[in-house]
Formats: C-alpha cells, structure tokens, sequence
C-alpha cells in the first residue's frame, strides 16, 4: 500500500507539473508585451519624446545664469616714475604685493519674439510624442503577429508529430503482422524488411519532428523574453475564424493601421519644421538683463593714484534686436529642404497606403483559398482514415498485399499534411489580414 501510495502521488505530481507548464497564446502574448526587445526599444524611444515634449514650455521661459570668479594674486612689482622738480627718475619696489579680485554676475536672457519659432517647436515636439506612441503601437502589433504565427507553428509541428507517431503505430503493426506472417510460412522476409524500414523511416520522421518542435520553442521564447531552452506546453488546435469579410478591412484600414498612422504624422511633422525654418527670415528681439558686482583689494599700492580697493556693483538692462540681412541664403536653403521633406513624407506614405492595400487584398485570397483547402482537407482524411482501416483489415485477412496497405498508409499521411498546413496557413492570412488592420491589440 505504501508504494501504491507513492506511485500515485508521484503520478498527481507529473500532471500538476504538467499543467503549470501550459502556456496559452494569450500568455505568449501578455510576457511579449512585457519582455519582447523590440517592444521595449520602440517604448524607450517613445518616452525620450515624451520626456521632450513635457520640457517644451522650457522654450517660452528666460535663460538665466550665474557666473562667479575669485582670483589671489601674489605680485613682485616695479614702477619707474619721472620727477618733475629733480628732472630724475625715481624708483619704486615692492615685493610679494597680494591682490584679491572678486566678481560674480547673474545674466538673464529671454526672447521675446523669433519669428514664431518657439511655438513651432513646441508643437512639433508635441506630435513627434504621438508619432511614438503609433510607432510603439506598430512595434507592438508586429510582435504580436510574430507570437501568433510562432506560436501555432509549434502547434502544427505537434499534430504533425502525432500524425508521424500514428505512422510508427501502424507500421509496427505491419511489422508484426508480417513477422506472424512468415513464421507460420504465409509471408516473405522482404515484406518483413519493408515494413521494419517503413518503420525506421518514421521514427527518423519523429526525431527529426522533435527537433524542429525544440527550435521553434526556443523561437519562440525569444520573442516573449523566455530562457532559451525553456520547456513548455503548447495549445492541441489552431482556432480558426471563418467568417471574415473583406469589406471590413478595406474600408477601415487607412484609420486603424498604426504604421499608416505613423506616416500620416510624419506629413504633420515635416510641415511644423518648414514653420521653424521660416522663423529665421524674421528679427528677433530680447530682453537681456544682468547684476554684475567686481571687488579688488591690494595689500598695497605702488602708484599712489592706484586705488588700495575698488568695488563696482549694480544692474543694468535692455533689449537686444537681431536682423537677418544676408548669411549666405543658408535659411531659404533649409526651408526648401523642409518643404522637399513634406513631399517625401507624402509619397512615402501613399507608398505604405499602396502596400498595406495590396496585402490586404492578397492576405484576403490566400484566406479564402486556405479555407475552401481546409474543407477539402477535412473530407479527404474521412476519406484516407477509412481507407487505411479496411486495407489493414485486408491485409490482416490476407486479401490483399503489404504494398496496397503501404499506399493506403501514405495517402493518410499526405492527407494530414496538407490538412495541418491548410489550417496553419488559414491561421496566417487571419493573422496578416487583423495586423494591416491593427486590430490585434484587441
């Protein structure tokens, strides 16, 4: 009873270990979103504009700065003066003469007017935030697809390894019906050989089938942020949505496809900077301000109209305009460059307009086309189980031959494939057709 005991707690322990190994798509997606690399430099570079624009009322606010200086001295001097009684020159030494000079200053500089240049700013600092965040949204719908598809990868390859292991159950079935067969001198050694081969071939297909498995759960955990080498379980199906229509994304993928979006800002962006580059054809005027305070003391003086300390403080203020009259056509020059960049923006994206429009119309075929596969496919392995079950009954009575059993057995096996592969490529065009549309975030 102890043992029996113990093998069934250790049987609950390998199904509750099982179990928490389990990972679900939406687990796939939620470590994606929370450790995928591409997600979380699209997110850095998002906050590094955002953090601009929340310091963007620093371009109406004045430039202040202090500035202090404490200079000491130690001086041998040496002055030569000319008597006007005598007619002689008379000279004066003193030797290690200390001076202290202090002076410290606070300046202020606010612009007033730039030719709008400030505003200009501000706003495109204000819309390079939102270009962020639609790109972090792009990046994000991106990744996702990428888990998907990665995801029911995995579980293709798995129901493709259960199609191979049904293979290596009925082709050890063969072996040893032909064993039986040729003991009781009913069959020959090359059916035997035949089917001990077919047998082999498929246990080759099935280690082959757990390395890909293994490479694409490394995959996989790459793109969620997992431990290389990390075991997992997977789902047993791919869930497909059938009902799908066209009309939908194409009447509404210009306002909800992020990398669209994206573009459609860049337009925004490039016009805002043309308005900074023209700020520079208008003067600008400022308020400058400044308290300056300079003291020197001498310890002693060698010209007696030197004085022994000298202290300036006060402040001053006014205004400052600055013309631009020539520099070199350097101004108009950038505003055409900003205006040539405002055409490109443009064309760039009637470009991703193009391009999202003719993915979605081929992501759409290829969806219809895998769907009308997928019921073929589901008639054909009725078909192909059925066929395989009564040649192996045939061939178990004796009415008929190992070949016809082996022809039977492949065509079950094509049939599984192409139904596998029906499903997952099904599984991609619905995947390709909600990324254009943005709508995996959903």
């Amino acid at each position: 009873m102890r043992y029996i005991s113990m093998l069934i707690i250790c049987l609950i322990g390998s199904v509750l270990a099982k179990a928490q190994q389990q990972l679900t798509l939406q687990d796939a997606i939620t470590a994606a979103l929370k450790n995928n690399y591409d997600i979380l430099l699209t997110r850095n570079d998002s906050t590094a504009y955002a953090l601009d624009r929340y310091y963007s009322f620093a371009a109406f606010l004045p430039q202040l700065n202090g500035q202090a200086n404490a200079i000491w001295n130690t001086n041998d001097q040496q002055l030569k003066f000319a008597s006007r009684s005598t007619g002689k020159d008379s000279l004066v030494t003193r030797n290690g003469v200390r001076t202290t000079n202090m002076n410290y200053s606070i300046n202020l500089s606010w612009t007033l007017f730039d030719g709008m240049r400030m505003f200009a700013t501000r706003e495109r600092l204000m819309e390079l935030e939102k270009w962020g965040s639609l790109n972090v949204k792009a990046q994000i719908v991106n990744s996702i697809a990428a888990v998907i598809n990665n995801y029911f990868n995995i579980v293709r390859q798995k129901l493709q390894l259960k199609a191979v292991e049904e293979q290596m159950s009925l082709n050890e079935e063969r072996v040893k019906l032909a064993d039986r067969k040729l003991s009781v001198g009913l069959g020959s050694k090359p059916e035997l050989l035949q089917a001990k081969v077919d047998y082999n071939a498929q246990k080759a297909a099935q280690l082959t089938q757990l390395t890909l498995i293994a490479q694409l759960r490394d995959n996989l955990s790459q793109l969620i942020g997992f431990k290389t080498g990390s075991i997992y379980e997977v789902a047993d199906s791919i869930p497909i949505n059938m009902s799908l229509q066209y009309g939908e994304f194409a009447a509404q993928f210009e306002q909800t496809n992020p990398s669209l979006l994206a573009a459609k800002k860049s337009i925004d962006i490039a016009n805002i900077t043309v308005k900074e580059q023209k700020a520079g054809l208008w003067p600008t005027l400022a308020f400058n301000s400044a308290y300056n305070f300079n003291s020197t003391n001498n310890s002693v003086v060698v010209n007696q109209n030197q004085p022994k300390f000298n202290q300036n403080k006060g402040l001053n203020y006014g205004f400052g305009l600055t013309v631009p009259i020539l520099n070199g056509f350097n101004t108009r020059r950038l505003i055409k460059q900003a205006q040539l960049d405002v055409q490109y923006q443009k064309i760039n994206y009637e470009k991703q307009r193009s391009l999202v429009d003719v993915g979605l119309g081929n992501a759409y075929k290829d969806y219809e086309l895998q769907k009308k596969l997928l019921d073929l496919e589901d008639d054909n392995i009725v078909l192909a189980e059925e066929n395989v079950a009564i040649a192996l009954e045939r061939f178990k009575q004796g009415v008929s031959t190992y070949l016809e059993l082996r022809e039977a057995q492949f065509s079950l096996q094509d049939a599984r494939n192409r139904l596998y592969a029906a499903q997952y490529n099904t599984k991609l065009a619905e995947t390709e057709l909600l990324r254009l549309r943005g709508d995996l975030l959903r």
